[in-house]
């Protein structure tokens, strides 16, 4: 009997892999399941790449299963090899659990705590710091062979290049947590990226051999990629953080925003709850009126709104729209500064006031020739207003915050002019 969730992500294209697909259909259809995935806290911020498992898992909880979301600050002492190609810097145990900290905050965003099925939320520092080293090479290195670790694509892939024994007896500490949340929470399910598949076999066996445990399973969900080929989860100015004060929501709105069309319904399946019918309704739009963005706007206002709340997706709508009018007076110093965070900064001295002078020293202009011209030409704009007379001085009122001057020159390029 067909389970009418696992249709739904097979439709979104988010299942990759899957241990058993006809018994976990049946197990879907008999019973609520509790199903775990979980993250090691590598940084006090989960990404935008690591949000595809957690939202599939949200799916779970909608569909009336119960997640269990797995904080690793055990494993995160040690650090996962899986779709690395060298050794990861080891973080002190207070990185650690400020780390862990930051991500369960963010838990809270991504799952309705208050629902019945509300997810559980476990540290696996909690047993795993309990076994001792006899315990751990007794009870469960004895039941791991080596040729079977060596098999694993995580393992394997490193092997060339070198990894340490700290590294190697990962998958076996990920293998525990499995076995631990099957006995303690009756979970049965474990999902994670596609780069998890050797991690989540190894517990199912390691559940079998020492338990004989036979009703558990697992499935990966694809590598999230771009039709270019870049990878998926970088911006201009690098990772996209789902804490607002390493990216903020407009930032984060521009990112999605700013989708490719041959990217954007792959990502409003795998990243939004919009039904089949309105995400076909918005691929006919790309199909036949891509210059209105539709498909962007719903992607980018969906998960937007997930994670930072209405009222930050309505602050980077308002940021996006006074920056595509140009209209500079409709913002808030803070959301200029947000707005231009990534805009090349300049120095200007206190002492310059004129704007021809200004935009010389600040190399906005070439040269004072040009600087002239750029001025009477119509093409210079301070704080979003233009400035075509050669004798303007930059006054005190020119300045937001009393410190910077947003100064446009021609269509596009924005430069925050900052004053000692």
């Amino acid at each position: 009997m067909t389970n009418a969730l696992i249709e739904d992500l097979k439709w979104r294209g988010l299942i990759y892999q899957q241990t058993d697909e006809a018994a976990i259909e049946e197990l879907l259809n008999k019973e609520e399941v509790k199903i775990y995935c979980g993250a090691d806290p590598t940084a006090d911020s989960l990404h935008i790449g690591h949000l595809l498992p957690f939202l599939t898992l949200r799916r779970f909880q909608n569909a009336g299963h119960r997640p269990v979301v797995l904080v690793g600050g055990g494993t995160g002492m040690i650090g996962d090899p899986s779709g690395k190609s060298e050794e990861r810097v080891l973080q002190t145990e207070e990185q650690v659990e400020q780390n862990v900290l930051g991500i369960q905050r963010q838990m809270e965003m991504l799952f309705d705590f208050d629902k019945e099925n509300g997810p559980i939320l476990v540290n696996n520092k909690d047993w795993l710091s309990q076994i001792s080293l006899i315990e751990f090479l007794r009870d469960y290195g004895k039941h791991v062979g080596v040729n079977y670790m060596l098999g694993k694509d995580s393992i394997q892939s490193r092997l060339e290049h070198g990894i340490s024994y700290t590294e190697f007896t990962y998958t076996i500490l990920q293998a525990i947590d499995f076995g631990y949340l099957n006995r303690e929470y009756n979970c049965k399910m474990q999902i994670g990226g596609s780069d998890q598949w050797g991690n989540i076999t190894t517990g199912i066996e390691l559940m079998r051999r020492m338990y004989g445990t036979n009703d558990a399973y697992g499935f990966t969900i694809p590598l999230v990629t771009k039709a270019d080929g870049k990878k998926f989860g970088k911006s201009e100015s690098g990772a996209v953080w789902l804490d607002s004060e390493k990216t903020s929501p407009y930032e984060f709105y521009q990112f999605w925003i700013n989708t490719s069309d041959d990217d954007v319904i792959k990502f409003l399946k795998y990243f939004t709850f919009l039904s089949k019918e309105e995400i076909a309704e918005l691929e006919t739009s790309v199909e036949t009126e891509p210059h209105l963005r539709k498909a962007q706007q719903a992607l980018a206002e969906n998960v937007t709104a997930l994670i930072h709340g209405q009222e930050a997706l309505e602050e980077a709508q308002r940021i996006s729209e006074a920056l595509f009018k140009g209209d500079l007076k409709a913002l808030s110093t803070k959301e200029i500064k947000a707005g231009f965070k990534d805009v090349p900064q300049v120095i200007l001295s206190n002492k310059t006031t004129n704007i021809v002078e200004a935009l010389v020293e600040t190399k906005i202009s070439s040269s004072k020739r040009q600087a002239r011209e750029d001025v009477q030409n119509g093409a210079i704009y301070i704080n979003g207003e233009r400035e075509t007379d050669l004798a303007y001085e930059l006054s005190e009122a020119d300045k937001y915050d009393n410190a910077f001057t947003i100064v446009r020159r021609g269509k596009k390029k924005y430069f925050m002019v900052n004053y000692q």
